[in-house]
């Protein structure tokens, strides 16, 4: 009962954006129903004048809600199918993500950027958008604000890409008789799963592949997802280590190791076992649907957190490096594509 009454008003509010705003999300999958949730909590949030008892409970839902989100991901995943496609994407995989980190904290010593809005920013492009952007948050301390910078960013290109790339597939020569190059390219190069689904799906619709592109692309796309594993393994050494050089207040690395990243191996590991045993994926079809529900929750809990004003006024540099990392990741996987002679 004290937690309820406690967490109880923030997280209904939450919930009463979320609920539509997911619902719109599924009518426009360009947008998606993350970014619709930000958008209204931060509308809603400038007509409260005293959010005191809502705290706690917004709090929470951006917190631990967008953990559990993360840990329910694993159970899409199949590590078999997984491993297969990551054979021939691997490489290309491997070199998009360290092209993103690199791009990132180059212009954050260049730029000026704060770090933790740089590192979101680069795992978010480079790895799998909001998924990975909440996975990473909590390791690195990041607050609802730098958060919700990072969603926009990542979002402003998510769209452009969904609209353009599957022109852009035509113009370069991508084979159109297979929607395998395409769909390694919409997997490696499209930053978060709407935009890899809706760019794969054009390209099927462009030259009657039915949904091989479409296939292909979301194989390759939850390849990438697993990099949000050692990513942030490696973000909460990083932490610990800088602030014990720093002298500033001491971080344990047990107490902010990221165990729910191993809940999100095992959920993994359990599909993988239950399907090989015979079960149908679709059983896990539900818990695929609350992870991205719960994702939207969260978003509407940051939305309320933040400050629209001061998130505008902040926003041109963070874009800037979005569009770099974009364009870096773009490249380097039609480089390697070629060089892998796929393209």
């Amino acid at each position: 009962m004290n937690f309820i009454k406690k967490n109880g008003a923030g997280f209904l509010l939450c919930f009463i954006i979320a609920v539509p705003s997911w619902l719109l999300g599924k009518q426009f999958p360009i947008v998606g129903g993350a970014v619709i949730a930000i958008l209204a909590g931060m509308l809603v949030t400038l007509l409260i004048k005293d959010k005191t008892k809502l705290e706690n409970g917004i709090q929470f839902t951006s917190k631990k809600i967008l953990q559990w989100a993360v840990i329910l991901l694993g159970f899409g995943m199949n590590l078999n199918v997984i491993l297969e496609t990551g054979r021939q994407s691997l490489p290309i995989i491997v070199c998009t993500i360290l092209t993103s980190l690199v791009i990132a904290w180059i212009l954050h010593k260049v730029m000026h950027i704060p770090s933790k809005t740089s590192t979101l920013i680069g795992v978010g492009s480079s790895i799998c958008g909001g998924s990975a952007i909440a996975a990473t948050a909590p390791v690195i301390d990041a607050d609802d604000e730098e958060v919700a910078q990072a969603i926009s960013v990542i979002f402003f290109f998510n769209v452009i890409a969904a609209v353009v790339f599957p022109i852009f597939g035509k113009m370069i020569g991508f084979d159109t008789a297979s929607g395998e190059a395409f769909g390694i390219f919409a997997g490696t190069a499209v930053n978060d799963t709407s935009s890899v689904t809706a760019a794969a799906s054009t390209w099927d619709g462009m030259w009657g592949l039915g949904t091989a592109t479409l296939d292909k692309a979301v194989t390759v796309k939850l390849t990438r997802t697993l990099a949000i594993i050692p990513i942030t393994l490696v973000l909460a050494f990083l932490r610990t280590k800088r602030e014990k050089n720093s002298g500033g207040k001491k971080v344990s690395f047990s107490k902010i190791f990221p165990f729910f990243i191993l809940y999100f191996a095992l959920a993994s590991v359990i599909t993988t076992i239950a399907v090989n045993a015979g079960v149908s994926s679709d059983v896990f079809q539900p818990v695929k649907e609350l992870s991205k529900f719960f994702i939207v929750l969260a978003m509407a809990a940051i939305g309320l957190n933040t400050n629209i004003v001061k998130l505008i006024k902040n926003g041109g540099k963070p874009i800037v490096m979005g569009a770099c990392c974009w364009i870096g990741i773009t490249a380097v996987s039609l480089l390697m594509q070629y060089l892998l002679q796929i393209w």
